[in-house]
């Protein structure tokens, strides 16, 4: 198979890249304290409504665009949706940073419910699994989930209409897994340019080791940090650093999670499955599911209901990337900029089309030691990071990246008719030469001056925001159309509820069984 070129791709491709938008937001009291309230009604139901679902916590919105090739309309959804929420959520509030507002212990942050149903039920204790691995307070950070691809038409008409369904398949999963190796090494750069998670409430890290500094009673932060979230304090694991997982191919991308879905891990097994109330987690294993890994990026393929991860990807392949690594920027009031979609759209061209070389242990290891220096010490001036065994500055070698997207934000310029792609790049360099101008730096700027406070300077924003998307003007067409959705989520949820015939244990046993798993090697093999 011959290597996408960016000649080969038309004005029609590069003007229908399919992107999506996932975001997730915290609900708060009207005094800043996570809400203890269950999601509300009005908003549907979590479990079936394409839009409007919860992350981890039942107080976790997660709202979601449907795919889109234009960015305006992908954010039009996207605050059409905050409106929606915005009106449906009483007198609470949509906090607007990644990390989480004043916190209460961790038995008290309330876990999502989806239902009665056994994949309900599944979803529910995958949580649970979270928590008592990991503490249910990390599960509580928030961030944008960007989802990306090329049009499905772009890969047929490059490599031929003769290509039967399974060759096109395989075509794109080799170009989607090259996009996610390249991505890997120069993920940092996107730490960089929108990490604006420098500084977190001081609940958010009692009781556990850190090195963060004092600003003020309440506030923590680390002066050249740029997105904590994504460093050692945020979704990060001791146990899963054990796991190498290959980007090379799905099937050794299937092949290096298997042990880690399938094996008992000795402190997971200790926890139980259950106690005498509940059942605790969904398996004994390192990863419960193939989503608990936690990554920058991940191949994905749209789920049937109740269906595996990966075997959704090895039945139907790669359909798409998701981009896990971008904080909410809290100076925008649904969490994302047209700007940076602009950049993520011309990064990810430039990570599809250029070359890539095979993955190793060594090269996964420079990855995450280069995020976590540019997690807490992004914007320190002496700086190097670890790029082909040598140490280069985030400087040069951000330099090296803008420039190297450069042909690619002219070819969406043109195919667009905008300039949006190459002044994203122009404001990326300046950021890259002056380090003031990146939002951790704002932040924290932002955070001082509101007496050392980040409870108060975000609670400010979250309160403006939260206001404002709520008295901003909505079609009675768009509003009914939402109302419309979640009443109609709620007889689906039903409807699932009543076809059930497995007991739970049963239910549970089948969906993580090892059987499952060999599946999803035995395709690939």
């Amino acid at each position: 198979m011959s290597p996408l070129k960016l000649e080969q791709l038309s004005e029609y491709d590069l003007a229908n890249l399919n992107r999506g938008i996932e975001k997730e937001s915290l609900r708060v009291s009207p005094t800043g304290r996570l809400s203890q309230h269950r999601h509300p009604k009005t908003l549907g139901s979590a479990l079936t409504h394409g839009n409007i679902t919860t992350d981890f916590s039942e107080s976790q919105l997660e709202l979601i665009t449907d795919t889109h090739n234009g960015v305006n309309a992908c954010l039009s959804q996207l605050r059409e949706i905050h409106q929606f929420v915005s009106r449906n959520i009483s007198s609470e509030l949509l906090w607007c940073s990644s990390m989480p507002c004043m916190l209460p212990h961790d038995q008290d942050i309330p876990i999502a419910q989806f239902g009665t149903s056994n994949i309900a039920t599944a979803k529910t204790v995958y949580r649970r699994g979270l928590a008592v691995r990991y503490g249910a307070k990390m599960q509580t950070i928030s961030g944008i989930h960007y989802n990306f691809s090329m049009p499905n038409e772009t890969w047929s008409r490059v490599y031929g209409s003769s290509h039967d369904r399974n060759e096109l398949i395989n075509i794109k999963n080799q170009h989607y897994f090259s996009l996610i190796r390249n991505f890997r090494k120069n993920a940092w750069l996107l730490l960089y340019l929108f990490g604006a998670s420098p500084a977190v409430c001081d609940c958010f890290v009692k009781g556990r080791v850190h090195h963060l500094k004092m600003m003020s009673n309440g506030t923590r932060f680390l002066p050249y940090a740029t997105s904590l979230r994504m460093g050692p304090l945020g979704y990060q694991s001791d146990a899963q650093s054990a796991i190498s997982v290959s980007y090379n191919n799905l099937k050794s991308y299937a092949q290096s999670l298997y042990d880690a879905l399938t094996q008992p891990y000795p402190p997971y097994a200790a926890i139980g499955l259950s106690n005498q109330e509940r059942p605790l987690q969904l398996s004994n294993a390192l990863l419960q599911i193939e989503n608990e890994f936690y990554g920058t990026i991940r191949p994905k393929q749209p789920i049937q209901f109740g269906e595996r991860p990966l075997l959704a990807l090895n039945r139907r392949g790669v359909e798409y990337v998701e981009v896990r690594c971008v904080d909410l920027n809290p100076y925008e009031e649904i969490g994302i900029t047209k700007e940076t979609i602009a950049f993520l759209d011309t990064f990810l061209l430039y990570c599809l089309i250029s070359q890539s070389s095979t993955d190793s242990i060594e090269e996964d290891r420079s990855n995450s030691e280069n995020q976590y220096l540019i997690a807490e010490r992004g914007r320190d001036p002496n700086l190097k990071l670890n790029r082909d065994k040598n140490h280069l500055s985030v400087k040069d070698w951000g330099q090296d990246i803008i420039e190297a997207c450069q042909p690619f934000a002219l070819k969406l310029d043109q195919a667009n008719n905008t300039t949006d792609h190459t002044q994203s790049l122009k404001n990326a360099l300046e950021s890259i030469q002056n380090p003031n101008k990146t939002p951790s730096a704002k932040v924290l700027h932002d955070v001082e001056a509101h007496n050392g406070s980040y409870f108060d300077f975000i609670m400010g924003l979250s309160s403006k925001y939260t206001d404002k998307l709520k008295n901003d003007t909505l079609s009675d067409t768009t509003l009914n159309k939402y109302v419309s959705n979640a009443q109609s989520s709620m007889v689906r949820q039903q409807d699932i509820e009543h076809e059930d015939q497995l007991e739970f244990e049963e239910f549970r046993k089948d969906y993580v069984s090892q059987e499952a798993s060999r599946i999803i090697l035995e395709e690939n093999g």
